[in-house]
């Protein structure tokens, strides 16, 4: 891991890139959805302060456990000034995340369950398809794979 001196206050892209794991391209898409931010030289130079290294290490955790990048934002979006998430914030949302997360858990459990009934299939066209139609929301009026294909 790449050390960068304390007297340094500010990151420069690469900096930020080698020290969090986030490639540069990520930083800058992270960037332009205002989940962290940087200023500007006189040269047109990004440059990040110290503490966007936790906010990155923040995002990075909450992508690996399925948070979409929405719901970050709106989460780092809430801390008073924008400041860095601490582990009081973290233990926070993620209390807050974990119904979420639970549910998606077991929407993924069902569909591994199912996942067999459509392979004979092959095309979503069963009467009761648990893949494009969970629930049979739709089996009292349409049937196959018609929703597939913009049908009524």
């Amino acid at each position: 891991m790449h050390r960068i001196p304390e007297k340094i206050h500010e990151l420069t892209v690469g900096q930020l890139s080698a020290r969090s794991g986030a490639a540069v391209s990520a930083l800058h898409f992270y960037e332009s959805k205002g989940l962290i931010s940087s200023r500007r030289t006189p040269g047109n130079q990004r440059r990040y302060s110290r503490d966007t290294l936790r906010r990155v290490a923040f995002i990075r955790a909450a992508q690996r456990v399925g948070i979409p990048l929405a719901m970050i934002r709106e989460a780092l979006a809430e801390l008073p000034e924008e400041r860095t998430p601490t582990r009081d914030d973290w233990a926070h949302l993620s209390e807050v995340w974990r119904s979420e997360l639970d549910e998606r858990i077991r929407q993924l459990n069902r569909l591994r369950d199912h996942l067999t009934d459509c392979i004979g299939c092959g095309c979503l066209s069963l009467d009761s398809c648990v893949l494009s139609n969970p629930d049979d929301v739709f089996g009292e009026r349409i049937t196959g794979s018609s929703l597939l294909q913009g049908g009524r």
